[in-house]
């Protein structure tokens, strides 16, 4: 950006400024109940919502709020196009699974509509066109062969020549009747909704623990819950069982919003660079919302720059004014690209899953909850095939191989240059960060605005891969599984239960 630009704003998602929720922290945990789902977000919410309809008791445990994680820093898209994904499914995996992936998607935006309307909860679902669209001639014949397998599908997908986008597009693959909406009202509305069916919701309730013999335990920081069943839908997983930290790969995408004047309607996806743009109307005013430069997280990279970098772009392209909101994205992409949603291993029967949305949690999670609640009540589902999470193939064992390749360049690199590091934390300046060894630790250090140093233990209390500094949210971020940590050690995202221990 300019140097006379106004700076970047603290980072802070339009989802939770524009809607608040009631204090569900003091919701008194229950000794026992027919099913615990930890994590309030769109698959958790949705899991319970539909058992509460089949009468099941239900309580939602979350660490933080209702939609304040994953679910709540998002674009918002809700749609059954997921970049180029039906051409892909339907080479490595077959046109069954294009055609049962691509109704589960569109059935879960319908479901969304209706059962919006049905309860009265005012989300902004709005239905709009979907884009996915190429700046480059050469990536023409991708985008034909993923409108065609798009359509085989039984979706609505053609390709066009043009976008109404302020981009140099040379075509697109546009899905019609897709959607947008407030993903923090809607889960505000399914919280109350599970409260009103019987069920509870309870907030700033950490789980540390679930024993699942001889019946399952859900041991959390404020007391222990009994349950016939224990869903995990907190985005990564936050048991270490079903080998899910070596089975799925972390990415940040980061977001910038503002107020617009004019603009278009449609989502846009670029195929090649992943800038996502959406339009939204906050109090009467047009925003645009505007995500991209991802990177994984936990990677030494500038992630203010990478900020500064999205908001020039959307600064030329969509008609963004100014920055008035900022917020990053977390991602998890399964080893074939297609969510884990199941049993949680081979031998749980009362333990379930949903994660690895891969940029598409809104229906994706949407779908989950929808599927789980089915697999629950032993209903059948002629989707469960594709999500269960123990399958694996040849192209899953390359992309295995790969990723914990990446684990342990981080797991020795980082500690290599640890050790390299200057240890004299003494000389940091205000806002400044730095992990070095000192004696047999290593220490993540950070001095704030005010000059107060602080010190933590820089291996992750996930596995203990060291952490790298955010300097755009001032976080600690594992670059192996995604952890992420407050500058004075509090767990802000799993796997880890546990806070970065004071060094």
């Amino acid at each position: 950006m300019d140097a006379d630009a106004a700076p970047l704003p603290v980072p802070l998602s339009v989802w939770m400024d524009s809607a608040t929720g009631p204090d569900r922290s003091g919701t008194a945990l229950p000794g026992e109940v027919d099913v615990v789902v930890i994590g309030a977000g769109i698959a958790g919410l949705t899991t319970a919502y539909a058992l509460a309809c089949d009468d099941r008791t239900v309580l939602v445990l979350d660490a933080g709020a209702v939609g304040g994680g994953v679910s709540g820093h998002t674009t918002a898209k809700l749609s059954a196009q997921h970049a180029e994904k039906y051409a892909s499914l339907r080479e490595h995996k077959g046109r069954e699974a294009a055609v049962q992936y691509g109704h589960d998607q569109s059935a879960a935006v319908d479901w969304v509509e209706r059962t919006s309307l049905a309860l009265g909860i005012d989300c902004q679902f709005t239905r709009t066109d979907s884009y996915v669209y190429t700046t480059e001639t050469r990536r023409l014949t991708d985008l034909r062969a993923e409108a065609a397998a798009a359509a085989d599908a039984g979706l609505p997908a053609e390709f066009v020549e043009q976008v109404p986008l302020d981009v140099p597009a040379a075509g697109a693959v546009r899905f019609g009747d897709q959607a947008r909406f407030h993903p923090r009202r809607w889960l505000l509305g399914l919280a109350k909704a599970i409260e009103d069916l019987g069920g509870q919701v309870a907030e700033n309730a950490r789980v540390v623990r679930v024993d699942e013999r001889p019946v399952p335990v859900v041991h959390t920081e404020r007391g222990r819950v009994r349950a016939g069943d224990v869903v995990i839908a907190t985005h990564y997983p936050v048991l270490d069982r079903g080998f899910y930290f070596a089975r799925l790969d972390p990415v940040r995408d980061l977001v910038v919003a503002g107020p617009v004047s004019g603009g278009t309607d449609g989502v846009f996806l670029d195929a090649d660079t992943h800038h996502s743009v959406r339009y939204h109307e906050r109090n009467g005013e047009r925003m645009v919302i505007v995500g991209g430069e991802h990177y994984r997280t936990g990677e030494e990279v500038d992630v203010e720059a990478r900020y500064t970098r999205l908001a020039e772009w959307a600064l030329r392209h969509t008609g963004l004014e100014r920055v008035t909101h900022r917020w990053s994205a977390h991602d998890l992409s399964t080893l074939d690209s297609v969510p884990y949603v199941g049993r949680y291993h081979p031998f749980s029967r009362h333990l379930w899953v949903a994660t690895g949305f891969g940029q598409w949690g809104m229906s994706g999670g949407t779908a989950a909850g929808l599927l789980l609640a089915d697999l629950l009540a032993d209903r059948e589902n002629p989707g469960a095939w594709l999500y269960d999470p123990e399958r694996f193939d040849l192209r899953s064992g390359i992309s295995l191989a790969r990723n914990n390749f990446t684990v342990a360049r981080h797991l020795v690199g980082d500690h290599l240059r640890a050790v390299g590091a200057d240890a004299e934390f003494a000389t940091l300046g205000m806002g400044e960060a730095r992990v070095a060894t000192s004696g047999a630790s290593v220490i993540a250090a950070y001095r704030d605005d005010h000059g107060v140093l602080h010190r933590r233990s820089a291996r992750c209390t996930h596995l203990g891969c060291v952490v790298a500094f955010n300097n755009a949210e001032k976080t600690w971020d594992c670059p192996c599984h995604a952890s992420r940590f407050g500058v004075d050690g509090s767990v802000i995202q799993g796997p880890a239960t546990r806070p970065l221990p004071e060094a």
